[in-house]
């Protein structure tokens, strides 16, 4: 499932057996998608508690997307009208839907949720970039689970970072 590159630990970072270029480790993109989720949940914490949470989704946005370093693709699960963000202020409308960006945007990061989990399928790592899919559980206020598929790929930015350069979740399909 995953590829065969050599991890050589050295004192300016990982490389890969051909030499010189970051690698990315499974350990990075779990790391990054917890941060995600934990992301999500404070954004909606400030929110409930009346705090800067538009603050809060520009820094998630802002640490966890490459849209500084390039295009985006971003796919969210409930975008119907406009099903594309490939701009930050796209981004932060589909999450807190504040700025009047899109206007269907309801702010999904605000709808209360208290915990949220990633469940691997694969990850697919190749040197300085890598791609995760499985599905992902958001669980609200009252306990409440909804399950989300997701696909995300992942790039290192030039401080060696990780950022999301795709991020694709739908609804699972329901059988006819």
């Amino acid at each position: 499932m995953f590829n065969d590159n050599i991890f050589l630990p050295t004192s300016s970072g990982r490389l890969n057996k051909n030499g010189g270029i970051p690698m990315i480790k499974i350990e990075d993109v779990e790391k990054a998608q917890e941060k995600w989720g934990e992301g999500i949940v404070a954004i909606s914490e400030i929110y409930r508690s009346d705090g800067d949470y538009v603050e809060r989704a520009r820094s998630h946005i802002d640490s966890l997307y490459g849209y500084k370093n390039g295009p985006v693709l971003f796919k969210p699960t409930f975008a119907v009208k406009e099903q594309f963000r490939p701009t930050f202020e796209g981004a932060l409308s589909y999450f807190v839907g504040e700025n009047g960006i899109c206007i269907e945007d309801k702010g999904f990061a605000i709808k209360g949720w208290k915990k949220v989990r990633f469940e691997n399928d694969s990850i697919i790592i190749d040197g300085n970039t890598a791609m995760s899919m499985g599905n992902y559980y958001f669980t609200d206020m009252n306990d409440t689970e909804v399950k989300v598929e997701f696909s995300f790929g992942y790039i290192l930015d030039s401080s060696q970072a990780l950022k999301i350069h795709l991020h694709h979740s739908s609804m699972p399909a329901k059988i006819q």
